[in-house]
């Protein structure tokens, strides 16, 4: 009977437990829970495709490949390079995530054989023209922003979290983002950015999902549509490889002219 008492006196206070977690509480234990899932996966390659399409519809091509390596201490390191067309090729982007401080960027441009660093107050700039923006590349650690839980909600199927997560960093561009996750797997769905002004600034969508080792869920192609100025960017991503044997040394200011080349 004592045992029975207490078991029940134990379920009680998981219960109120539960029913005393705050939004931001649960925004942040899904934060940390999607983040935690995706551990793992060492370092990747991958090419893609990124399609710029202005307001009139009109369209232009680049191909380009990244190469990630995952930190757990601190947020992954990444390099992007453009392969063509001419006008771009040779342009390379590394970038330094962290988890407390502000980023790392560094562009390398073939024209004047320069390395240029990216300052604070221009991570919130297009990249490279696209509807991207520098700090839309770095990888989304926990710690970059604080959380609050709004809703569950469906997309295209899928039963989803949304969650809002603000950024720390004063020179974000992004006031806040709504952010979709699938409830299974962490996958995102969706993303929506909000403008210094709070205004509905874009909106990143992600389809074609393929799962690699198990557990790594990645989509084959993300969509980021400007509400404000009516432009997109498409990127559809190809051949990916993990645990690819990448280290720091491949991570430098050297790689990333070397790069370029």
């Amino acid at each position: 009977m004592k045992r029975t008492i207490k078991t029940i006196a134990l379920l009680l206070i998981g219960v109120s437990t539960a029913w005393a977690q705050t939004p931001e509480q649960k925004g942040l234990k899904i934060a940390e829970d999607a983040s935690k899932y995706d551990e793992g996966f060492e370092s990747s390659e991958v090419n893609l495709t990124m399609t710029l399409k202005n307001k009139h519809g009109q369209e232009s091509t680049r191909f380009l490949s990244t190469q990630t390596l995952e930190l757990i201490e601190d947020g992954d390191k990444s390099l992007i390079v453009f392969n063509s067309p001419r006008d771009v090729k040779g342009t390379a982007t590394l970038t330094y995530t962290h988890k407390e401080i502000s980023d790392d960027q560094w562009l390398y441009l073939p024209s004047i054989k320069r390395v240029k660093r990216i300052s604070s107050d221009n991570k919130s700039g297009p990249f490279m023209g696209s509807e991207f923006a520098y700090e839309d590349l770095s990888s989304q650690e926990v710690e970059k922003y604080t959380y609050k839980y709004i809703k569950d909600d469906n997309v295209n199927g899928e039963n989803t979290y949304v969650i809002e997560r603000d950024p720390v960093d004063p020179k974000s561009g992004y006031t806040r983002q709504l952010v979709w996750l699938n409830k299974t797997n962490y996958r995102p769905e969706k993303i929506e950015f909000y403008d210094r002004k709070d205004d509905l600034l874009k909106t990143l969508t992600y389809s074609n999902y393929k799962v690699y080792m198990g557990k790594h869920w990645r989509a084959g192609e993300f969509l980021m549509v400007n509400h404000q100025t009516g432009k997109e960017t498409t990127l559809k991503f190809e051949d990916y490889q993990f645990k690819v044997g990448l280290a720091e040394a491949d991570f430098s200011q050297n790689s990333l002219i070397r790069a370029g080349r």
